[in-house]
């Protein structure tokens, strides 16, 4: 999975010159919390909600309302902008991004390809690209099992489950100590009481059953 499938394509847009109160208003109307800033083609800044308020004056000002609304209105993106966004190319896998989102201490990456702005995304885009990567939406049944973690073991588990007949949906595994691992499975079935003994048969301890309905 790549950010290109995950990304909100085409970004609005705003330039240095755009005041604070129409780039707030933009983001109002579109429900959107940053705005990419573009200044004759050329991607120059990011602009975010809180970046806005952080440079506004403080409600605690000694300003008078007057004088507070005279300041915000003079104020232009170019005062609140990022200068320099993390950027990304629209290939990059979304398990890359998440990280440099984690490593970053941020909640959203610039789409770039060929130095043209093609995309925006966000900590929301990625959390919606695992649901569909575990298939979370999808009726079934999700079964952690504690196994040895040795070379064969998750072949020996697709082959009891396709003995029982049923499909996997997605698999993932954690490691739990030098010896064992956790493996997660979500199968497209409502019934696992047949593949169960199966499983533990094989030597493999089921630490975890439960069912979704999509």
């Amino acid at each position: 999975m790549f950010v290109r499938d995950h990304m909100s394509p085409n970004p609005i847009t705003v330039t240095r010159e755009t005041s604070v109160l129409d780039a707030l208003e933009l983001m109002k109307k579109h429900k959107i919390r940053r705005l990419p800033v573009v200044q004759d083609g050329r991607l120059v800044g990011l602009v975010t909600e809180r970046d806005i308020l952080r440079v506004s004056p403080s409600p605690a000002s000694t300003l008078s309302a007057f004088e507070v609304n005279y300041l915000v209105a003079k104020m232009t993106v170019k005062d609140a902008m990022i200068k320099r966004p993390i950027t990304v190319p629209p290939d990059m896998t979304i398990e890359e991004a998440a990280l440099l989102m984690r490593e970053h201490k941020i909640d959203n990456l610039l789409v770039m390809e060929k130095e043209k702005l093609v995309g925006i995304i966000t900590q929301t885009d990625l959390f919606e690209a695992l649901i569909k990567l575990f298939g979370l939406r999808r009726p079934g049944v999700r079964v952690t099992l504690e196994v040895e973690d040795r070379i064969g073991v998750l072949a020996n588990i697709a082959r009891r489950v396709a003995d029982a007949g049923i499909n996997i949906i997605n698999v993932a595994n954690r490691h739990k100590d030098d010896v064992h691992t956790y493996v997660v499975l979500r199968l497209a079935t409502g019934d696992v009481s047949a593949l169960l003994p199966a499983l533990e048969a094989e030597g493999y301890r089921v630490i975890h059953v439960s069912s979704y309905n999509g």
